[in-house]
């Protein structure tokens, strides 16, 4: 199956040029020079952001592209999509993201990339939007600054995903009352820095650069939310 590295931060980390996790993505495709895409839709394409990931998916590194969106620029966009080795969603507003893939037809693309099991080299990754996108669900800023939930997502790795969870205060309660509620599923979350690598839907580890990481199971138990710590292996 496919690999999933689904991490806290989206622009953050990718800001962080050196950060050893851009190269653990890039292992992971088995080639010396992956080609990888770049969808920046939850940002509307935002120009900053995309230079941020040609700064850090360099052409020594691999061979970057991105998917503009919101000008587009291709009428096929299936037949060069499948190109890519890495498909890395940046951060930003996830149900406005949605709502644009489902249009332009790039929701059942990713799906049947996922599900093809030809794909086994295939990376999809990302942080904050681009985590969540790859879950049933998890929360969101995209109605405004007060976090909501948001309970859809691809669903390739069930359950839901929580990004940020460091590093915003809302963060934490909002997801322990949607898991009691039942709006959200028992999943996993994680700080800014933090990643979770998940080949298909399967766990295979969490990994990071920080000194004090955070990776969690989150479950209900007799109608209490646990917190299950991760072993994290440290890049």
């Amino acid at each position: 199956m496919a690999h999933i590295v689904a991490t806290g931060a989206g622009k953050v980390m990718m800001d962080r040029r050196d950060d050893p996790t851009h190269d653990y993505i890039l292992n992971l495709t088995g080639k010396s020079r992956p080609r990888v895409l770049f969808v920046g839709t939850a940002t509307g394409d935002r120009p900053d952001y995309i230079l941020s990931f040609y700064q850090t998916y360099d052409s020594d590194r691999c061979a970057p592209h991105h998917l503009p969106l919101f000008s587009r620029e291709r009428d096929d966009l299936r037949s060069w999509i499948t190109e890519f080795d890495v498909i890395h969603v940046g951060g930003g507003n996830t149900a406005n993201m949605y709502d644009v893939w489902r249009r332009q037809g790039v929701w059942d693309i990713f799906t049947d990339m996922f599900n093809d099991p030809a794909n086994e080299n295939l990376v999809f990754t990302g942080g904050s939007a681009g985590g969540i996108c790859w879950f049933d669900g998890g929360t969101t800023d995209s109605y405004g600054p007060i976090l909501q939930v948001l309970p859809e997502g691809l669903g390739f790795v069930p359950g839901s995903f929580s990004p940020h969870y460091d590093a915003e205060g809302q963060r934490r309660p909002l997801v322990h009352r949607a898991l009691l509620d039942g709006e959200l599923g028992a999943g996993w979350a994680c700080g800014n820095l933090d990643s979770l690598h998940f080949n298909g839907s399967e766990f295979v580890t969490a990994i990071s650069p920080a000194a004090t990481p955070l990776a969690l199971t989150l479950t209900v138990e007799n109608g209490v939310v646990v917190e299950t710590d991760l072993p994290v292996v440290t890049l």
